[in-house]
């Protein structure tokens, strides 16, 4: 026969009770099991006394307590200039690094969309957020006046130069000059550069790359050969059309740089439409070597950044940031991270046509 006794329940140990256990008052025992900043004036045989009446007394601390006492929402916010970071294989390549090491931390992330609030930002910086990691390639110079000052930063890429904030970023010129001078070794005079944004930081370090690399193999400049677009697959392939319209009959460039994998993705298709062969009739080669350039057919040579390291980093600079701001350590360690990037070779770049090959006309 079941008993009729109803089991009893176990109370879960509050601070009080370990201070009691303790001999402190539960305030001290709240400072140091929920990590204040105020812990740091008891002394060490107190602190081990408060420890082991914790673990003795199961106690475990509340989320929201602890968060309270830090003044911490255990939330990272991440901000990107990008129109479409759902669509756009750079933001979703740091995101995904930024996401893996925030895991790693037990942080939460949320992201904010920079078009289309950028005024709301001061309120997220106010209690939503303990500090923000901007994703801004593209940002402008007024744009960024809305950052609010308080609030620890890391920015990926930055186009401008942002006070007090940590920029993360890659030798863009250096590997502008590294796929270009590949390209020439492999016999290519006439490159196509299909830029992007002039006056972007990135575009600009990387044409002045493709400009080096020229100048370093006695190549002359041709500026009917630098073409602007923009960054992703729509403006590779839009500049590319038209180019290709206004030089119908004119003499084919050899290869084509450009300024990203997306960008690049849209040249190919482009090309395609006309009948032109990649790397048979024109070699392509990107930038950034994003999951697109191992996709697309022919796969693309490029310039690889770390992006999703860049993304690890981010978090842990951010980190950083926020526990020296919390102990009112606000002096930056380092206002500038260089990540190295690296030469991929693959099969959208071979050696010229023998022949030469003249611009077709639209199909």
């Amino acid at each position: 026969m079941p008993s009729s006794k109803k089991a009893k329940s176990v109370r879960a140990a509050t601070l009080s009770d370990v201070g009691r256990e303790a001999g402190v008052s539960a305030m001290a025992a709240s400072a140091v099991l929920n990590g204040a900043r105020t812990s740091s004036r008891i002394s060490p045989e107190t602190r081990e006394r408060i420890e082991e009446a914790a673990l003795r007394l199961q106690y475990r601390p509340n989320a929201a307590a602890r968060a309270l006492a830090n003044r911490r929402m255990d939330t990272i916010g991440v901000a990107t200039v990008f129109e479409s970071r759902e669509l756009n294989p750079y933001f979703l390549e740091v995101f995904n690094g930024i996401l893996e090491t925030a895991a790693l931390h037990e942080q939460n992330t949320t992201v904010f969309d920079w078009q289309r609030g950028a005024a709301k930002l001061p309120g997220w910086c106010d209690g939503r957020i303990d500090g923000l990691i901007l994703i801004a390639p593209t940002l402008t110079s007024e744009a960024a006046k809305v950052l609010p000052g308080h609030t620890p930063f890391v920015a990926i890429h930055a186009n401008v130069e942002l006070p007090n904030v940590v920029n993360i970023e890659t030798d863009e010129e250096r590997g502008a000059y590294e796929v270009v001078r590949f390209l020439i070794s492999q016999g290519h005079k006439r490159i196509l550069h299909v830029s992007g944004v002039a006056g972007l930081v990135g575009s600009d370090r990387r044409l002045r790359g493709y400009k080096r690399a020229l100048a370093s193999a006695h190549i002359g400049l041709d500026n009917a050969l630098i073409i602007p677009a923009g960054f992703c697959s729509d403006d590779g392939y839009r500049a590319m059309r038209s180019w290709l319209q206004q030089h119908a009959g004119e003499l084919l460039p050899h290869a084509v740089f450009c300024v990203s994998d997306g960008v690049a993705t849209g040249c190919l298709e482009a090309l395609s439409e006309v009948g032109l062969r990649v790397p048979d009739d024109i070699s392509v080669a990107g930038f950034d070597d994003t999951l697109s350039a191992r996709t697309t057919l022919p796969q693309l040579t490029t310039v690889r950044q770390p992006l999703r390291a860049m993304g690890n980093r981010a978090v842990e600079v951010l980190l950083d940031r926020i526990h020296r701001q919390n102990t009112g350590d606000k002096q930056l360690t380092e206002k500038s991270i260089v990540f190295p990037v690296a030469l991929v070779t693959r099969a959208s770049v071979g050696a010229p046509p023998a022949i030469k090959r003249v611009v077709p006309s639209r199909r």
